[in-house]
Order: C-alpha cells, then structure tokens, then sequence
C-alpha cells in the first residue's frame, strides 16, 4: 500500500493530487492510507510498544488489529560501539543509586539508548560492556523472533499484519535498531528474519504448543517434523516426529489436538536446555527448522553459562568475486555450538569489513549438524579478508578466504 505520512496527514493540496491523480497515473494496484496511523488503516487503534518486553507478551498480549508501529530495544557488540562511543564512555550504560534508582550515562542517553531493564541479568550480571554487549545480542534475537511469531501466530484472528520500527537510525543513535549507522548488523536483524520466515516451524512459551505457519501461497503437503531436545552437554532427546500438510496462508496448531504429546513436551522441556525443530520434506530434505534457548522455572538463563566449550568445522568455498558459502559443521556427541557470529575482516587489523551481507548470521549448531551461510561483499583489491567466527561456548578464530 501506499502512505500519505507518518503519524501526520499530508496539506490538502498534497493530498488531493496524490488520490486524485498521482496515485492513480502511477500505480492504480495498491490502497492508499491518507497517514501511518489513519483509522481507516488501524481500525480505530494505535502503535508501540517500543520497549523491551517478556518473550510471552506478544503471544499473550492483543495489540491492534494493524500494529502501524512497533519496536523494542536494539543495539550492537561492543565492535559497533567502540566505532562512534569514546573510550572513556565504554562502560555500562546504567548505574544504581544509593536510593535505588538507575542512572544512565549522558552521553548513551544523548544517543538515544533504551533500556534493557533485568532481561540481560537473566543470563546473569553484566561483568563489563563486552560482557554486556556480548548478551544483548541474545536478547535482541529472542526479542524480535518473539515479536513475529507471536503476531504470526494470531494472523487474521487478531491481526492483519504490522509494521517494525525501526531497522537503523540515520545518525549514530541507539534506538532499536538492526544494524548500526555504518550498516554492521546486530542479532535484531537475524532474529526478525528467523520468525519471519514464508513458511515457518515454531513454538509457543505458553503452553509448549508447536505450530506452523504457511505465509506463502503454496501447499506444503506431506511433510514430517522432528522434536528434539539438548542440554547443555549436547544430549539428546527426540521428544516427537509427526507428519502434516499446511495450506497456504494458514497458522496451524500441529499439537493441540494432541494434549498427550504436548503434556510430555511440556514436562521434557523443564529438564532441557535447547529446542530444535525441523521439517523435512518426503526427501528427508529440511525445509524449515527453529532453536530455542530455554529458560528455567525462574525465566533465567545462568545454565548457559555452565556451557563446556564446543569446536566448529568450517568450509569456505569462493562462488565468485566477493561471494561466499561458509559452511559451519558440528560433531556428533558434542555440545551445542551456541550462537555464533560470523564477521569479514581485515587480514591485518582484524577490523571488520562494512558493509557485509549474510543470508544468516549468529546461528547455533546441534551436534551432528551444520549450517551453510551466504555471505557478499565487495573485496578490497590491497587487503586481504578473513573470517571470523566467534560464539558463546566457541573460541574466536580467523580463517582464511580461499
């Protein structure tokens, strides 16, 4: 569709030419909304919220039936603040008082910083900004996967679609944002494209269902879907494999006509501490596939911090100037390889290489499974580029491009 304005209706002249004539000359195939917040667009509701929120709020919480805004916090590693956020700066971005109260530092809070509240003390107290930053990556990524399943999963019962602000910030500012003003993504980003998949396999915290949803106009018949579980030394446990069809356009509830299933899902799921689901197509071939990081009975993480360290094979195959396929693999009877990143740097400096494209990125690797990544960017013909992966339990390593 097209838009008139954000939050403010176009002067009347501007207006009447867009409807009566623009519009209709240039591209009579779309609606037009007079403002992003219009009535006529949003039913008589609104936008936000633009804060960090609960993982279950937004399967729980009934927004508007088209949500013309929304958001939550978002900011990078340490490795993009340090490019615009002096040294002297690099701290913490709140404090507490004697009196209790939090204090933000002014020059994070000239940048328009949002707090993350106590969702990074769930993985357990900051000890420094790297420390700090290193475990918002987490958060963002939860977060906003959790923003488009839960909106998926109530698709034309609550709503008919939403809009996200924002994906960056024209300055060097720290509003939700899913990449940084010298365009290095965060987890935001992967986290948004992981829940919003066409056609997607994913799991509610509320009541443990599994549902899938098909967002494109095809049928996707007789498919299987695998449930596992891991703790974090790697052991697991299939706790379902099920056959389906979904058709196009459609949430479907796989698991809630079998209550047997889901009371053992639900019990199996306060000993794990991973969930991984896959769909596989009648050529055993993975479609589509979800992992989950559990919390306990407190909605905390600290386990994840008792991680054993995990190692990763990596593949890199040149398919032309600038484009690569990464391939990330991990043994069979080892731990999960927890969220890693993969970044372009220079060979000298270590310094990462902007701006770079990867079709996936801070990806987690089940034992006896890999990952393949696309990743392109234009290569500097004076410095040569590397690889670097890094992950929660996996040591940083540089690899050569081919």
């Amino acid at each position: 569709f097209w838009c008139g304005g954000n939050e403010i209706k176009p002067p009347a002249d501007i207006l009447h030419a867009l409807k009566d004539s623009l519009i209709p000359q240039l591209d009579g195939t779309r609606y037009f909304f007079n403002y992003s917040n219009d009535d006529s667009m949003s039913f008589h509701s609104g936008d936000g919220p633009y804060t960090i929120q609960k993982p279950e709020y937004f399967w729980e919480h009934h927004s508007f039936p088209f949500n013309s805004e929304i958001g939550s916090v978002g900011i990078g590693d340490l490795a993009s603040l340090e490019r615009f956020i002096p040294k002297e700066n690099l701290h913490l971005p709140e404090t507490t008082g004697l009196d209790g109260m939090k204090k933000m530092d002014s020059l994070w809070k000239y940048h328009k910083y949002i707090s993350y509240e106590n969702a990074i003390d769930a993985y357990g107290k900051p000890k420094d900004i790297n420390d700090f930053c290193r475990k918002a990556q987490l958060v963002n990524y939860m977060q906003y996967k959790s923003l488009m399943e839960g909106f998926s999963a109530h698709s034309w019962s609550w709503y008919t679609g939403f809009i996200i602000w924002k994906t960056s910030n024209p300055w060097t500012a720290l509003v939700g944002e899913m990449y940084d003003h010298y365009l290095d993504p965060n987890a935001c980003l992967y986290g948004t494209k992981k829940g919003g998949e066409g056609f997607h396999i994913m799991y509610c915290p509320l009541d443990s269902t599994i549902m899938i949803i098909n967002n494109t106009d095809t049928v996707v018949p007789n498919f299987g879907f695998v449930i596992k579980a891991y703790d974090i030394s790697g052991k697991e446990t299939i706790l379902g494999v099920m056959r389906a069809e979904s058709s196009p356009n459609k949430v479907m509830k796989v698991l809630s006509i079998r209550n047997e299933l889901k009371e053992i899902l639900q019990q199996s799921l306060q000993h794990a501490d991973f969930l991984r689901l896959q769909v596989l197509n009648t050529k055993q071939e993975c479609i589509a596939d979800n992992f989950y990081w559990l919390p306990d009975t407190a909605g905390a993480y600290l386990r994840l911090n008792k991680m054993p360290a995990a190692s990763l094979k990596i593949n890199i195959t040149k398919l032309s100037k600038g484009k690569y396929k990464v391939i990330l693999a991990n043994e069979k009877n080892k731990p999960v390889a927890f969220f890693n990143r993969l970044s372009v740097t220079d060979k000298k400096t270590k310094k990462r290489l902007l701006p770079v494209f990867y079709s996936d990125n801070y990806v987690s690797i089940c034992p006896g499974e890999e990952k393949q990544i696309i990743l392109e960017f234009t290569e500097d013909p004076i410095h040569a580029s590397q690889i670097c992966i890094e992950g929660w339990n996996v040591t940083r390593k540089y690899i050569n491009l081919p």
